[in-house]
């Protein structure tokens, strides 16, 4: 067998457990924590996959499953063995609860030909927003800083009036229904716009997906349906627990509200709408996410606390702090490799 090719088929696989382990979360976290206790975990899982699908077909149907996130990534013409490391990599911090980003973690070793060779050089490409690495980390660090900003200005707007009484009522039948409902719709929103952002992750492993034939088409996507029931079965590993600590996240009308914010941030970063971020370039949804929790967690404690206590202080530096760890380790793997392989 080519290696080449079971270095791809094998990459996808582990880059797609690994993605879908650490990123789904993001989006379907506070989805399954509210619906957990009321619903099986297959019905959940119908619900993500039959989304999932229709968002996979329609990209292979034009050729693009990356939805134009790998426009600018050069495909390799051969997959070397070390192609592997940054899923594995990945895999083996989001077993201990690690959030780390899943597109710097991946797709900044794909960059690899475009990072400079002298150390120096490769240390200032960081910082280049013209490069892809340095353009990928300006988009994340904006998208981080608008969703902050974003949640801290909601929750202080809406924490003493909907967030409190959320907190301190639980909803009737009615409201019940009412709340599933919108819940529902705001996660197919938020899930379909993650999609776009990070199906790349995965499919960079497949050439981009581009000119895939039906069968290997048929086979990624049962694969990645499958390790999706999977997360959905293991109610969301470890990292879940991100979400389960942040307060009233349980509620299915606080995660509605999360669910439509984060879905909203997405779809603005789809396409270069202000001219302030590389259009399609890839971001980290993580960034994003790690962002909404902090400001949302914030601005809540100002208004019904009226402080920010120590322990949520540490909080926030701790899932910042993790975050940043996961960029760090990607970056550091690729100037290794470069180095080494110059």
């Amino acid at each position: 067998m080519d290696f080449s090719l079971l270095v791809m088929w094998t990459g996808f696989i582990l880059a797609s457990y690994s993605v879908v382990g650490n990123d789904v979360i993001q989006t379907l976290g506070t989805f399954l924590t509210s619906n957990e206790k009321n619903l099986p975990w297959y019905v959940l899982w119908i619900f993500g996959a039959g989304i999932l699908s229709v968002m996979l077909i329609y990209g292979f149907s034009t050729n693009d499953v990356s939805y134009g996130r790998l426009a600018k990534f050069q495909m390799p013409d051969y997959y070397a063995w070390y192609y592997l490391l940054p899923p594995i990599i990945l895999l083996t911090i989001t077993r201990i609860g690690i959030p780390v980003s899943t597109t710097f973690m991946i797709l900044t070793l794909f960059s690899l030909q475009n990072v400079p060779g002298d150390f120096r050089e490769m240390f200032l490409s960081i910082f280049d927003t013209k490069a892809i690495l340095g353009g990928m980390i300006q988009k994340s660090v904006m998208g981080y800083i608008i969703a902050f900003s974003a949640a801290i200005v909601i929750y202080l707007l809406i924490a003493k009036t909907i967030e409190k009484y959320f907190i301190e009522n639980s909803p009737g039948k009615a409201a019940k229904r009412f709340w599933t409902m919108a819940q529902w719709c705001s996660t197919g929103f938020l899930w379909s716009q993650w999609l776009i952002q990070d199906l790349a992750n995965i499919y960079i492993y497949l050439q981009g997906g581009r000119n895939m034939s039906a069968i290997e088409f048929a086979i990624s996507l049962i694969l990645i349906n499958v390790l999706l029931g999977y997360i959905f079965y293991s109610k969301g590993g470890a990292i879940q627990e991100v979400v389960r600590k942040k307060t009233n996240t349980d509620d299915i009308r606080s995660a509605t509200i999360i669910d439509f914010i984060y879905g909203v941030i997405l779809y603005v970063f789809q396409d270069d709408y202000f001219g302030l971020w590389g259009g399609k370039l890839p971001m980290s949804t993580t960034w994003v996410f790690i962002g909404l929790l902090a400001g949302r967690e914030l601005g809540i404690r100002l208004m019904l606390e009226k402080q920010i206590t120590k322990k949520i202080s540490r909080m926030v530096f701790a899932d910042l702090g993790k975050v940043f760890f996961g960029l760090i380790v990607s970056v550091v793997l690729v100037f290794i490799i470069k180095w080494v392989s110059h």
